[in-house]
């Protein structure tokens, strides 16, 4: 069992991770300045220096920071540099938003347990790139969004939140994704903060977040 604790009395410190455009982390920013937010935003970490979220730091004025595997040897050594990276901004929590990289041993045995990702589908149905594309193809009527804890699986990690949004007739990949943002920015906004101001606790697979 692993239980992560903040309480009330200090903002919970988060590095995101983003390789687009940023909507996740503009989301979080957002909120900072709602009543009782326990959460802020202090660096933005990056694999690709073409990212929009480099912009929406730059124009937040929060740190961030440009690691790209095509300066390391191997996947590894980029993983562990990334992870020095993020432990450099203090993070209490790590939050990828939309970034596009697969963390490594190295980076989880450091943030393990505080990395929080989310997903365009409601796992475990659906997992990998193309959860939209995926659940489309398949038939479903109904599909969402999944806050969860990342692990060494490809989202395969305890599930924290999940939100449903019905697939309409004639949606498309792009309609029904532009749809599920909208839910999963909120949800991913919402559980942020109810985990910096209250007590996570994983029990295998099951997470329960407690309020302080």
């Amino acid at each position: 069992m692993t239980v992560v604790g903040r309480g009330p009395a200090a903002a919970a410190r988060v590095v995101v991770l983003a390789s687009g455009a940023g909507s996740n982390l503009a989301a979080l920013l957002e909120a900072h300045d709602a009543p009782g937010y326990g959460a802020r935003v202090v660096a933005v970490v990056t694999d690709n220096p073409a990212a929009g979220a480099i912009n929406v730091a730059h124009d937040a004025g929060i740190a961030c920071a440009v690691v790209k595997t095509a300066d390391f040897d191997s996947r590894a050594e980029w993983d562990m540099a990334l992870a020095e990276t993020v432990a450099v901004f203090n993070a209490d929590y790590v939050v990828s938003a939309g970034f596009m990289r697969l963390l490594g041993a190295g980076f989880l045995a450091r943030f393990g347990g505080r990395i929080i990702n989310t997903h365009p589908a409601l796992l475990p149905a659906f997992p990998g790139a193309h959860g939209v594309r995926d659940a489309l193809a398949y038939g479903v009527r109904i599909t969402g969004c999944t806050v969860h804890l990342i692990d060494e699986g490809i989202d395969t990690g305890p599930i924290i939140a999940q939100a449903a949004v019905p697939v309409e007739p004639g949606d498309d990949e792009s309609t029904l994704h532009e749809r599920i943002k909208t839910v999963e920015r909120q949800l991913l906004v919402d559980w942020v903060s109810r985990i910096a101001t209250g007590t996570l606790t994983v029990d295998g697979r099951r997470v329960t977040v407690t309020p302080a």
